[in-house]
């Protein structure tokens, strides 16, 4: 059942999708196949409300059923797509996801991208403008348009958006290094071989480094002695050795995480505490 629930949905996306270009382009579609694709839809919308319940009975959680039934590339796509729109709200009222208590110090990263990010949200809406008044002869291509030129500006807005409220956190055992809506990688502090503060405006791709620059530049440099997963953002592993990443004030950062590593050395360090001989208490 799963297999054939997988083979439908991967079928209707393409039909739809031709459909909604021949509505669009004014091609007139027999009404019995309009009919059965919305049947098909709704016979998979149906089977997977069924199939969600019956592993919910089974006692997987929400979550659990929901992976169960969605392959993890789609989840992905839609989990980050809504990131982006809660970013927008906690952009809008200004309060930054700084983590939970554990949190000890957050290291925002997104003042140097915003002239940029801000001139790609100007130009899409000249875009749209434009796009409006030479589609206006053309009402249904004009809404498609106009809906996607809309969405773009709000994408646009958005990855600004989850930069600027997702800072770099620091906790008392991990850096977890975060950009925009799709990267979220937690590095175990025990795991930091060396951290280096260094500006660099020239990154080439190699196996086991990620660099996440922020107007095309990192300030920081975290060298691990094992492997984290960075994962990418349909879900492929990505073992990485090398972190390069940019903040707002990268000397903070940096004096911060040499702290918290010299006070981890120190305890690993620490002589045990000797007990004295029997009955001396």
């Amino acid at each position: 059942m799963k297999r054939a629930r997988t083979c439908l949905a991967y079928a209707l996306l393409p039909a739809e999708l031709v459909l909604a270009v021949l509505l669009v382009a004014g091609i007139r579609v027999p009404p019995p196949v309009l009919a059965g694709a919305e049947a098909a839809v709704a016979l998979l919308l149906l089977a997977n409300g069924l199939a969600f319940l019956r592993l919910r009975r089974r006692g997987l959680t929400a979550r659990e059923a929901l992976h169960a039934l969605v392959p993890e590339p789609a989840l992905r796509l839609v989990a980050h797509e809504l990131r982006l729109l809660a970013s927008l709200g906690r952009w809008a009222v200004r309060r930054p996801d700084r983590g939970g208590p554990e949190t000890v110090a957050a290291f925002p990263h997104a003042r140097d991208q915003a002239a940029l990010m801000y001139g790609f949200a100007f130009v899409c809406v000249v875009e749209t403008v434009g796009m409006s008044y030479l589609l206006a002869a053309w009402p249904a291509v004009h809404a498609v348009v106009l809906v996607l030129d809309v969405y773009t500006v709000l994408f646009v807005l958005g990855l600004h958006a989850a930069s600027a409220t997702r800072p770099h956190l620091l906790t008392a055992d991990a850096l977890r290094v975060r950009q925009a809506g799709h990267v979220d990688v937690r590095v175990p502090l025990e795991r930091i071989a060396a951290v280096r503060q260094e500006s660099l405006f020239t990154h080439e791709k190699k196996d086991g480094e990620l660099n996440l620059a922020v107007g095309s530049r990192t300030s920081l440099t975290v060298e691990l002695d094992r492997p984290v997963n960075a994962p990418r953002l349909l879900g492929a592993a990505r073992p990485v050795r090398v972190l390069r990443l940019h903040a707002d004030d990268p000397r903070a950062l940096h004096a911060a995480l040499a702290g918290a590593l010299a006070a981890l050395t120190r305890a690993r360090t620490a002589p045990s505490p000797v007990p004295g001989p029997p009955g001396s208490a």
